[in-house]
């Protein structure tokens, strides 16, 4: 927290005259952020360790309450100036407050570090990141506000454009997999086919569980088919791009084009561009739905699952 607002206020609000009369260098003279790294002289930095050595070591005495050493509100109790909060109710409130606010510290202190890396300030335009090989793709299909293109692992980083294309075919197929995934995890809710899944076995729809718990229901000759199904439409409809374009098989929307009943794709570039992009987004969108679904079907029994009937998560009440 102090180091956030230590990033803050130089840029509105520097001391006045020298930070080292030795060496001439005035608090103005020092850059704010990791810049400032290289500016500050080796006795400042000898200071500013002892100091936080003095603060850790004389201080600040352990009490049996973890981060409590008695000084209270910003060590100010250490020189004379205010006392702990006593009353039991506004303590819990307070504390909350700076855990929270020490949460979201670290992770803007560790963002403002990163963008002023790379970019030069903390607050820097991305623009400026000449080097990034991400440049390459910056204008492709999926570049959305707000975030651009984003790619927090890395994937593209070698700006190879073979490599970008084939994790952006991948990232369709599993986002258009995931899309007819979720729609399948909701249909059944409200409406099921009627009739039977296997007459032979005597299996209807309507007894067949939604979600994780169907993989006990359907027959072995039903997994069969869906994988037969899967195969055939990899091999013979999704089996060639067109115009080296990720995700583009001729097949039209839903593939309908691949049986005739569909002739022609969207030609009008501008509406195409916002049809793919639109794509991609809900398939982003359906890939973490999906997981959530299976991620709360497993631990609840049902993808819209009541949390409270999960007994095991009273044991983690202590730690939040």
């Amino acid at each position: 927290m102090f180091a956030t607002i230590g990033y803050i206020v130089p840029e509105y609000y520097k001391f006045p005259g020298l930070l080292s009369p030795s060496q001439g260098l005035k608090f103005a003279d020092v850059p704010n952020g990791l810049k400032a790294l290289s500016v500050v002289p080796k006795e400042g930095w000898a200071q500013i360790l002892a100091f936080a050595g003095f603060i850790e070591l004389v201080v600040n005495k352990k009490t049996s309450e973890p981060g409590n050493y008695g000084k209270g509100f910003l060590g100010l109790g250490a020189v004379g100036f205010g006392s702990s909060i006593n009353d039991p109710t506004l303590r819990a409130k307070k504390l909350s407050a700076e855990i929270a606010n020490g949460r979201l510290a670290m992770m803007a202190i560790i963002g403002m570090f990163f963008q002023d890396g790379l970019t030069g300030s903390a607050w820097g335009d991305w623009a400026l990141y000449t080097d990034s090989p991400l440049r390459a793709f910056e204008d492709e299909t999926g570049v959305q506000a707000p975030v651009g293109f984003w790619d927090p692992l890395g994937l593209s980083a070698s700006g190879n454009i073979s490599d970008f294309k084939r994790r952006r075919e991948v990232e369709l197929k599993h986002g258009r997999v995931a899309m007819f995934a979720t729609i399948g995890y909701i249909l059944p809710e409200y409406w099921r086919f009627p009739g039977y899944l296997s007459k032979y076995l005597d299996i209807k729809f309507a007894d067949v569980p939604n979600g994780l718990s169907a993989f006990s229901k359907v027959p072995a000759f039903g997994w069969l088919q869906i994988v037969g199904f899967a195969g055939i439409v990899e091999i013979q409809i999704y089996n060639e791009q067109i115009k080296d374009e990720p995700g583009n098989y001729g097949a039209g929307f839903l593939g309908l084009r691949s049986i005739g009943i569909m002739n022609t794709g969207i030609e009008d570039p501008e509406v195409r561009k916002k049809k793919l992009n639109a794509e991609l987004a809900n398939g982003r969108l359906a890939m973490m739905a999906i997981i959530g679904m299976f991620f709360q079907d497993g631990l609840t029994g049902s993808a819209w699952g009541d949390w409270a009937k999960l007994g095991r998560c009273r044991n983690v009440k202590v730690l939040v």
